[in-house]
């Protein structure tokens, strides 16, 4: 690959040399811009039944320790701290990591770079040690039944398509089980088990060997999410309804028990053109939908289990709650989620105007609690924004409730989000295309310059797949809205 090395090498000469005037200005920017980068790139641990599963350092490391010998949230400036190594050391770097429902055993596959595939190994997190068994090669994904012993994993052919299924049976002397062997080229075997381990990739998990059963069968190149509540599989899915193109995703149910040759799927949700359900995750207790109304995102909980009704309900019959959300938000991405019996929900939420947000909604007692996010208000400086701690709790209900309307939307809360809305403007437009179809807009700028006609602006757009551009907060971004440039993204 020297011939790559000698290329990259002159495009750097060449942006040396037509940035060589530029070189103040360009250490002015990186020592602005590195001040406001995060100290550390951990996530906050995550609580999973007894366990609390923390990521951290450069490449993920997987760590654990008893909730009870600490209820407190471990500090992420050193993921270490706090770990009880002795009861749960940290994990190899792997790329796939499975931890089984007991929480005794974790399967992970490690990257052989001699030879370009990924190994299988499974740990016993009680002794410390590894299981004998699986030893497989060229791993693409892994999944527990709901009894540890059986582990099922995708297995690649030569040209790495994901084509053979294999079940193994931890503490067994005998040969891996092949469950599925696919031999058409253009089919793709992914297995991922529902949230309660009930059933993995529609597999009775509780006897992987009872076969396969077709629950849903959809056209090439259609999204479907399947998880399992009380009894009902549930779809999400934009598969083509009556022979249509769907234009949003819906949701759809179907009861286990239905053993007929074409399984029936009922609507969950009247059809509501203005209603556009965007994803959908689920506990024991709830159904945590994420929506688009009138172009704003919201959070809103359905206490489970449904009516027991075949007939499709509206949103408003099932007794809703909006979550508390900021009053400008461009995306609201789902956490991991792991724990299906646990009330708490975790979302990442982002805004033009606020550094991204991790949040843990507890849908039982109605109590929300930022556990992360980046403050940029310098202690030695006190420069930047005015605002207080990112770790905000609110645990009375009532209060929660109040400062929310009825769907949820502008709750601000006097500030406890974190924003930057008294120091950033953001502004929503529908302006025309050339061939007359309206575009949303949205444009951010800095209170202090305004937003003059003749500021200078950096445009962002994006007019394919339907895809919604990035509107998260950038922190370099802010040394051009300081010097009076606008951001604007269209589309």
């Amino acid at each position: 690959m020297r011939h790559m090395d000698m290329y990259m090498e002159q495009e750097e000469k060449y942006r040396e040399a037509v940035l060589s005037e530029t070189e103040r200005l360009q250490s002015k920017l990186l020592s602005e811009i590195a001040s406001r980068l995060a100290p550390d790139l951990s996530t906050p641990s995550l609580k999973w039944g007894p366990w609390r599963m923390e990521e951290g350092k450069q490449f993920p490391v997987l760590c654990r320790r008893l909730a009870s010998l600490n209820q407190e949230l471990i500090s992420n400036k050193s993921p270490s701290a706090g770990f009880d190594f002795a009861t749960g050391k940290k994990i190899e770097q792997a790329l796939v990591s499975e931890v089984s429902a007991d929480h005794h055993h974790i399967a992970y596959t490690m990257y052989d770079k001699e030879n370009d595939f990924f190994k299988l190994c499974a740990r016993d997190l009680n002794t410390k040690t590894l299981c004998d068994k699986p030893q497989a090669d060229r791993v693409a994904n892994v999944a527990w039944a709901k009894s540890w012993q059986a582990l099922l994993y995708v297995v690649t052919d030569q040209h790495k398509r994901p084509c053979k299924l294999y079940c193994c049976m931890l503490g067994s002397s005998g040969e891996d089980i092949l469950l599925i062997d696919e031999p058409k080229d253009s089919a793709y075997i992914n297995i991922r088990h529902t949230k309660d381990f009930r059933y993995v990739l529609l597999l009775d998990s509780a006897d992987p060997f009872s076969g396969i059963r077709l629950v849903w069968e959809g056209e090439a190149f259609v999204h479907c999410i399947v998880e399992h509540h009380h009894g009902y599989l549930f779809l999400f899915t934009d598969a083509a309804k009556e022979g249509q193109l769907a234009d949003n995703h819906y949701l759809l149910r179907s009861p286990v028990g239905d053993n007929s040759g074409q399984r029936k799927w009922e609507h969950v949700f009247v059809d509501d053109p203005e209603l556009i359900i965007q994803d959908v995750d689920f506990c024991d207790s709830h159904l945590v939908l994420s929506m688009r109304k009138d172009k704003k995102l919201q959070l809103c909980a359905v206490p489970l289990p449904l009516p027991d009704q075949k007939e499709p309900l509206r949103l408003e019959e099932l007794s809703p709650w909006f979550l508390p959300l900021p009053k400008h938000v461009s995306e609201i991405s789902p956490g991991p989620n792991y724990d299906y019996l646990s009330s708490t929900i975790r979302f990442t939420i982002s805004s033009p105007v606020m550094h991204d947000a991790i949040v843990d909604y507890d849908l039982s007692p109605g109590k929300w609690t930022i556990v992360q996010q980046q403050n940029l208000l310098h202690d030695r400086t006190r420069i930047l924004y005015g605002k207080g701690s990112s770790s905000i709790i609110i645990d009375n209900a009532e209060r929660v409730r109040s400062s929310v309307s009825s769907d949820g939307e502008g709750c601000e809360l006097g500030g406890n989000w974190n924003d930057l809305s008294e120091f950033y403007a953001c502004e929503y437009y529908d302006v025309a295309s050339h061939d007359g179809v309206m575009v949303p807009l949205t444009i951010g700028y800095s209170n202090r310059t305004g937003k003059g006609d003749q500021s200078p602006a950096l445009l962002h757009g994006h007019g394919a797949y339907g895809e919604l551009l990035d509107k998260r907060w950038r922190s370099d971004l802010k040394s051009l809205l300081d010097r009076g440039w606008r951001w604007r993204w269209k589309g």
